[in-house]
């Protein structure tokens, strides 16, 4: 803290020696700071501030139906395209800065230097400043009238100029798509009617050849139920009589028929016949019928039914055994009436009538089968070669399929596209989503904002103090002269001791030293109170 003090104490010795070269350089610098300030020349700004919005009503209703031009895009693509060359150029001829221009190179600089000296700047979201500064103030606002004009004119001319050539675009696209379409739709029909019969259909996606085998395994399937109901109703026919034998005693009258092995027999069948193991076979080989017209021989649910028709069969089979072991079998004379006093008769068997018709239609429907099958597998045959003709058929129509599809969707979306831009195309014409409101229009300045003279005089006064002081400190570092015994230790000598200053001029030279100082300085001050006063008095005015 000493040492600072000090040195603070030698800096302030050393000014006050060389205080009359502080007094000149800060007269000499402050002298030359503001006659200089006088000639640099005034700047007046003119401004205009616009509220740009869009409508409030039209645009909600238009969202996703129109094209949506964001508001902060549109800006600032009319921010960018504002301040371009050939804007730039339009202005300059519209505006006095063409007086400027003595040479291409002259324009090419003013171009430049006009394109960072406007400024566009947003303060909120929908409010934005426009300004332009230059010594003219006539010229100021002439530049930021002319920019309004052009910034209100590119809004709009731009924005449908932009739907003219998006619209035509859309338009030649169609077009061509529209070709294409036609083409891709001419093929692909060409080709479904000269395959109609290997490629799957609209609906079903069923082609006639997997129809075709299909149909042969549902008929195969069909055929060999029928021929197994046929072989079981022969088995059934060739065990049953076609006859019922009764005989009749001539003394007593018809008193009943005798018991007769045959009828017995056959009764015996009649109700083997009707057991609940054979109607749940009937009823089985039915349902069998049914699903194989709706699936497969492989289908899950047609298995499961076939081996419950095998168990069926078997109960029956067990059944039918089982009725022909219980026919009692008696004498031939045990009960029978004398022969000189019976009468035997003769009538068809009904139930060997029903089955041989059953039979009947069993081989009919055998024979009606066994010709579809031929012909079904005809035609499977004839459409499987021309299937191996054509190998790469089912790729070749998904190519054709994939083809139309796309071009579909891209002309349906350019459809749709279309028609938001004529929407969007009429909301522009007819009515403006974007608004524009001049909030304040630019007015001639008439008191400039720069330079700062104020500011300017004040920082030259201050900088002429620091600069003498900063060459007293200089002059003070070329001192050889010392001011403290410690420097002169410090230079390595012994030192006896110090003697102190003898002042020798009078107390009043020192006193008129001082005065003479003090009022150099004031004059200095009385100078800038001075224009201080005069800029004060300008700009009030």
């Amino acid at each position: 803290m000493d040492q600072i003090r000090i040195l603070l104490r030698r800096y302030l010795a050393a000014a006050w020696r060389y205080r009359w070269a502080t007094v000149a350089c800060a007269w000499a610098v402050c002298g030359l700071g503001w006659v200089g300030s006088t000639f640099v020349p005034n700047q007046y700004e003119a401004s205009a501030r616009l509220y740009v919005d869009a409508d409030a009503v039209l645009t909600p209703l238009l969202k996703g139906l129109a094209v949506d031009n964001q508001v902060t895009s549109q800006l600032d693509v009319l921010q960018r395209t504002l301040l371009s060359r050939p804007n730039l150029e339009k202005l300059v001829s519209n505006t006095d800065l063409d007086l400027l221009i003595a040479s291409p190179s002259d324009l090419e600089a003013l171009v430049l230097a006009l394109g960072g000296q406007i400024k566009i700047v947003p303060q909120t979201k929908n409010l934005f400043t426009i300004s332009y500064r230059n010594p003219s103030p006539k010229l100021s606002f002439d530049v930021v009238q002319t920019i309004l004009t052009t910034f209100i004119e590119s809004k709009t001319g731009n924005n449908r100029s932009e739907m003219q050539n998006a619209m035509l675009f859309i338009e030649q696209q169609l077009a061509q798509y529209e070709r294409q379409l036609r083409d891709a739709e001419k093929r692909r029909a060409e080709f479904r009617t000269k395959y109609l019969d290997l490629l799957p259909g609209e609906g079903s996606g069923v082609s006639g050849l997997d129809g075709a085998q299909v149909q042969v395994r549902n008929l195969q399937g069909a055929l060999a139920d029928e021929l197994s109901r046929r072989e079981l109703l022969k088995g059934e026919l060739a065990a049953i009589p076609p006859l019922l034998v009764t005989e009749t005693d001539l003394l007593q009258g018809p008193a009943g028929p005798a018991p007769n092995p045959a009828a017995a027999a056959a009764a015996a069948a009649a109700a083997a016949r009707n057991t609940p193991e054979r109607a749940k076979l009937q009823e089985a080989l039915g349902q069998l019928d049914q699903m194989r017209l709706q699936y497969t021989d492989n289908h899950p649910d047609v298995v499961a039914l076939r081996k419950r028709i095998e168990l069926l069969r078997r109960d029956v089979a067990s059944a039918d055994a089982g009725v022909a072991q219980a026919v009692p079998t008696e004498p031939a004379d045990a009960a029978s009436p004398s022969p000189g006093n019976t009468r035997n008769r003769s009538q068809p068997n009904p139930v060997y009538e029903k089955i041989k018709v059953s039979l009947v239609e069993s081989e009919s429907r055998a024979t009606s089968l066994q010709r579809q099958l031929a012909d079904t597998i005809k035609e499977r045959d004839r459409l499987l070669e021309i299937a191996r003709g054509a190998p790469g058929l089912q790729a070749e129509f998904t190519n054709l399929n994939r083809d139309y599809d796309v071009l579909r969707r891209s002309f349906e979306e350019l459809l749709s596209r279309r028609e938001a831009m004529r929407i969007a195309s009429a909301a522009e014409a007819d009515a403006d989503k974007i608004k524009i409101q001049i909030v304040d229009p630019p007015q001639v300045p008439q008191n400039p904002v720069a330079p700062k003279r104020l500011l300017m005089v004040t920082g030259i006064l201050g900088a002429g103090l620091g600069i003498g002081f900063a060459l007293a400190i200089l002059l003070a570092q070329f001192d050889q002269s010392f001011h403290t015994v410690d420097e002169l230790r410090d230079l390595g000598l012994p030192v006896a001791g110090s003697i102190s200053l003898i002042v020798v001029s009078s107390r009043r030279s020192q006193l008129f030293a001082a005065f003479s100082f003090s009022i150099a300085l004031m004059m200095l001050g009385s100078v800038y109170v001075a224009l201080v006063l005069r800029l004060t008095k300008t700009s009030g005015g």
